[in-house]
């Protein structure tokens, strides 16, 4: 393996003992800026082809096919309740995360950067 790749998944594991983390930061279209841990999010994916799901509730989007399983497709605006409703035409990306092993995608706008912090800032 390379040791650059063996250097990150070091720094990052020593985040969990210097009582820090690591946040995807992201917009939902709005002008507010949101965060997500690092260690929560499997992958950032374009918007997928997903399947609808008649009589679902209003945030659940769809279903996609992810690595050979079905996972819930959530428009993660409307989820949250912002104004404006769904996220529509801002919509640029998925976060799939996995949360007490269940793995489920978020409807983002765009994602802005990555910020090393400590849980007393937050």
């Amino acid at each position: 393996m390379n040791n650059s790749v063996l250097s990150s998944v070091d720094q990052r594991t020593k985040l969990v003992g210097e009582n820090r983390l690591e946040l995807l930061m992201f917009q939902l279209g709005t002008r507010h800026i949101f965060a997500m841990n690092v260690f929560k999010i499997k992958e950032v994916i374009g918007i997928p082809t997903f399947n609808n799901m008649p009589g679902s509730h209003q945030n659940l989007k769809g279903v996609m096919n992810y690595r050979g399983s079905a996972i819930p497709i959530i428009d993660l605006r409307q989820a949250i309740k912002l104004r404006g409703g769904s996220i529509g035409e801002d919509a640029h990306n998925v976060i799939i995360t996995e949360y007490n092993r269940s793995v489920q995608g978020f409807i983002i706008g765009k994602v802005m950067s990555i910020v090393n912090t400590s849980w007393e800032t937050i």
